[in-house]
């Protein structure tokens, strides 16, 4: 898989429109699911609830076998701007500068952002260090009238750190 996975993939049988079978490796199949529900959430797609929020985090993020820290950049109806994967890291962890999140809002001319991580181990439990980030990045993007909406992390479900009152 592109997302750095070294497991050789899986072969499937799919159908076409047509009822014909086709021979695929399964991570083609899923590179193309996600190429698909991407262009569901493109600019201008609204994210009205932390529900549609953890989905697309989820899409974007699951299957990393490294943190991956990305930002989704809105407008002040939260319609998507962009969305920027900012930051890689390691099995556990991945340095998040707020200076680089903040050039990014400006640029994109965000008035709100929802930050997203994952969590390779699977426990989407936020860590003090991600509690931290958060109230370091919330104080950074204030500074520019900039929003942050939630905070999402993903393992095996996703965590909404706004549902759960962690900021």
């Amino acid at each position: 898989m592109s997302k750095g996975k070294q497991t050789k993939s899986k072969i499937v049988k799919i159908r076409d429109t047509k009822g014909v079978y086709h021979t695929v490796r399964q991570d083609d199949v899923i590179e193309k699911a996600v190429q698909c529900i991407k262009r569901q959430f493109q600019r201008g797609k609204q994210l009205s609830c932390a529900n549609t929020s953890k989905d697309y985090a989820q899409i974007l993020l699951a299957g990393h076998d490294h943190e991956v820290f990305t930002v989704m950049f809105m407008d002040n109806k939260h319609h998507i701007l962009a969305c920027e994967d900012m930051f890689h890291g390691t099995i556990d962890g991945a340095s998040v500068y707020p200076r680089e999140v903040v050039k990014a809002a400006l640029k994109h001319n965000a008035s709100a952002v929802i930050l997203a991580h994952n969590h390779p181990s699977g426990d989407p439990e936020p860590s003090q260090a991600d509690i931290h980030i958060t109230s370091r990045l919330k104080d950074a993007l204030q500074l520019i009238d900039v929003r942050v909406l939630d905070h999402i992390i993903v393992g095996k479900t996703a965590l909404s750190m706004a549902e759960k009152g962690l900021f």
